[in-house]
């Protein structure tokens, strides 16, 4: 690698899409001390079909907004395309200032509690984690077989959503069940959204003018998918998702919490077969499920509409609030002291009704809302409590990308 190395392509693919951003390291675009100034972003998607889609950014001055549309067959060729639209600006994959590949992997069990430079052996055990991320590591795999042929002398790094944590005791990670059974089949909880809690509580310490090791957060990753975990001084002590990403929180579509033996009956009395109650849990509940909308935004209008339609809407979110409380409340006492409380991701960082309503009640556990900062848009993190709250609540957007190019560079680099 050459001195002027210092460029990161982060990769994150998924069964018909590859995300990807172009970072360079050395330089920075605001925020945080630590570099990290995006060269150019994008998105494949519909890969597969007649109708995919690559639309490209690239952000040096000047830079126009560049959409693709036709059939692309397969991830080679998705990734193919997207080299040539970073040598269209000058960001070629050949360009010597590129350090390293980092690659968003979804599971990577109790083995890869780390970045890791990605070789036979890497590969291999994440193939074997498959059973346990079916939907998932798939896709990441074949994102790694891609670009290691397009860049084979390049570090290829895999940078693991389960892996912040790890760090959680075994009274937490276990599962109440048979020890050996467990064990043979790999069953405790994972978590997910890893990188995003470990971006996002290390900010809010920053916000608070804190170290991360000074520091109790309850992260709360609100998107369509969606988890909270429990940081006791930057090391994740609990978390809501478990050994899937079905676990925890009421999501967009996916059910959350629920009891085991409700997979039970649907299967005796209804007649389910397996993969019927796995597309129903993941795929047709939540709030898609309660009320036909997962979009947040949608089900706020329906609720300010009111009528019947409304009412449903309204209900919808009541569960989903009832659930986010529940777990700031868990998590105050697994803590034991809470120094903020974060919001972050698509709903958490937008969605200023759930932020309040999920505070609203939990005054005697020292957090409180401000409502005209609550208000307030921005993309910038920001509190938004009151001065005399005891527990800071903050909105922290999260930015998975760079933290997965800072892992990647700073292992590759090391």
């Amino acid at each position: 690698m050459t001195a002027n190395a210092t460029r990161v392509l982060v990769l994150n693919s998924g069964s018909s899409s590859v995300k990807y951003q172009l970072l360079d390291m050395a330089a920075s675009d605001g925020g945080s001390a630590a570099g990290g100034a995006r060269l150019a972003v994008g998105l494949v998607e519909r890969i597969g079909e007649t109708t995919s889609r690559l639309v490209h950014t690239p952000l040096a001055a000047g830079g126009q907004i560049r959409e693709i549309t036709g059939p692309i067959a397969d991830h080679d060729a998705a990734l193919k395309a997207v080299a040539d639209e970073l040598a269209a600006d000058g960001l070629g994959l050949d360009s010597p200032e590129l350090a390293a590949i980092g690659h968003r992997v979804v599971h990577g069990g109790l083995k890869f509690t780390a970045p890791t430079v990605i070789d036979d052996a890497v590969l291999k055990e994440i193939e074997r984690l498959v059973p346990v991320a079916p939907l998932h590591n798939p896709a990441n795999i074949t994102g790694i077989k891609t670009a290691q042929g397009l860049r084979p002398d390049l570090p290829q790094v895999a940078v693991f959503d389960t892996a912040f944590h790890t760090t959680m005791p075994e009274h937490a990670a276990r599962y109440a069940i048979d020890v050996e059974t467990a064990d043979a089949h790999r069953i405790r909880r994972y978590g997910f959204h890893g990188t995003s809690h470990a971006y996002v509580s290390r900010r809010t310490a920053e916000l608070l003018g804190k170290a991360p090791e000074d520091v109790n957060v309850i992260v709360l990753h609100l998107g369509n998918g969606a988890s909270a975990s429990a940081v006791q001084g930057g090391r994740c002590v609990d978390t809501s998702m478990g050994l899937t990403p079905l676990e925890g929180l009421v999501m967009g579509t996916r059910s959350g919490d629920i009891d085991p033996a409700v997979t039970f009956h649907l299967k005796r009395v209804a007649g389910m077969s397996v993969d019927e109650i796995d597309e129903l849990l993941n795929k047709k509940s939540g709030l898609l499920g309660l009320c036909g909308d997962n979009d947040m935004r949608e089900i706020r209008r329906r609720i300010d509409a009111g009528g019947e339609d409304g009412a449903r809407a309204a209900l919808a979110f009541d569960i989903y609030i009832h659930r986010l409380k529940k777990y700031i409340g868990a998590y105050s006492a697994v803590l034991g002291k809470v120094d903020a409380v974060a919001f972050t991701a698509g709903v958490g960082e937008n969605a200023a009704p759930v932020r309040a309503a999920a505070i609203a009640g939990l005054e005697e556990l020292g957090l409180a809302v401000d409502a005209a900062l609550n208000d307030v848009r921005s993309d910038e993190p920001r509190l938004i409590s009151p001065g005399y709250a005891r527990v800071a609540v903050a909105v922290v957007p999260t930015d998975e990308e760079l933290e997965i190019a800072r892992q990647t560079y700073a292992l590759v680099t090391a």
